[in-house]
């Protein structure tokens, strides 16, 4: 029988928040019951610089409810980083953590099943997303686009994995261990090798409010993803530079030929789509090695990832 503890980063979850905190406490008495978990297990609420009523709401049902505890961050720091101070603070309160948004979209179901796998001597077991009919229909077609994104360049990820999943005290011990800045938690966690597994999650629709997930976050999150794991862009910067220069050779030869032949004509057209090809090209490429020198920028600053301001 293990102490659980339940990371939920908040952003604005007013809404949700109660309702969440209720349905944890009925599955918390349900797995308490069946002695799956420890009495004292613990459902740990990050504040990640709400501006709403959020961190009300979890001193209110940390009063009353003896299994909330909350941590209040000073400002936004983002998804990855919320869920990161939240792990490293809970990791000497419990045996385990499982991380799930707020909003319990994930499979709650799930938890009996990754607890059960933990026993079995999994140290990490993923929650991965086998119906997502809950989620727009943009939204999936992206997250399945990168997800195979995410494989074409290298990068070590589960398939449909966001970040619903258990880790033992040791892995977290582990993951502490990773100085890195730019998080991405999909990609560094199973780069630590520990012995893992997986059981479905259904994703449900949402009970109340909007998700904090926009598409630009999204985005973000995808490119910091790519570039914090993989240096194929790099790479295929390389390759389009030595196609470049093959198709310049082939026309300088087109080029000889006209003047040998005294066909040569005007080539305005020719002249300027090159000049917004090739410019195209070089500004594509300096952005993509600016965003990696960008994040060396900010690995060598070594700047905190956030700062606790109050821990209930």
């Amino acid at each position: 029988m293990i102490r659980l503890a339940t990371i939920s980063p908040c952003y604005n979850e007013e809404l949700v928040l109660e309702q969440s905190i209720e349905r944890l406490t009925a599955l918390f008495s349900e797995l308490i019951g069946k002695q799956k978990i420890a009495a004292d297990s613990l459902m740990v609420f990050v504040n990640d610089g709400s501006s709403d009523h959020t961190w009300d709401i979890i001193c209110q049902q940390h009063e009353k409810n003896p299994h909330v505890r909350g941590i209040n961050l000073a400002r936004n720091v983002g998804h990855q980083n919320a869920i990161m101070a939240g792990m490293m603070t809970a990791k000497d309160w419990a045996d385990a953590v499982i991380t799930i948004d707020a909003d319990l979209q994930d499979d709650l179901n799930a938890i009996e099943k990754m607890i059960d796998a933990h026993e079995e001597g999994s140290e990490i077991v993923y929650g991965v997303k086998v119906k997502r009919q809950a989620d727009p229909l943009l939204k999936r077609l992206s997250a399945e686009a990168f997800y195979k994104l995410q494989a074409t360049m290298g990068v070590e990820s589960i398939m449909n994995h966001a970040d619903f999943r258990l880790m033992s005290r040791r892995a977290l011990d582990i993951l502490a261990s990773y100085p890195e800045h730019n998080l991405y938690l999909r990609g560094l966690i199973p780069m630590m090798g520990l012995r893992s597994s997986m059981v479905d999650d259904v994703i449900s629709e949402r009970k109340a409010g909007t998700s904090k997930y926009t598409l630009n976050k999204m985005m973000g999150l995808a490119l910091n993803g790519i570039t914090s794991f993989s240096v194929k862009p790099l790479y295929y910067i390389v390759y389009m530079g030595l196609l470049f220069l093959l198709i310049s050779l082939c026309y300088a030869i087109y080029v000889l030929y006209a003047l040998i032949a005294g066909d040569t004509v005007p080539g305005w057209a020719s002249l300027i789509l090159s000049i917004w090809l090739v410019g195209g090209f070089v500004l594509i490429a300096i952005s993509i090695v600016g965003i990696y020198i960008g994040k060396i920028y900010q690995e060598v600053k070594g700047r905190p990832l956030y700062n606790i301001m109050e821990v209930l």
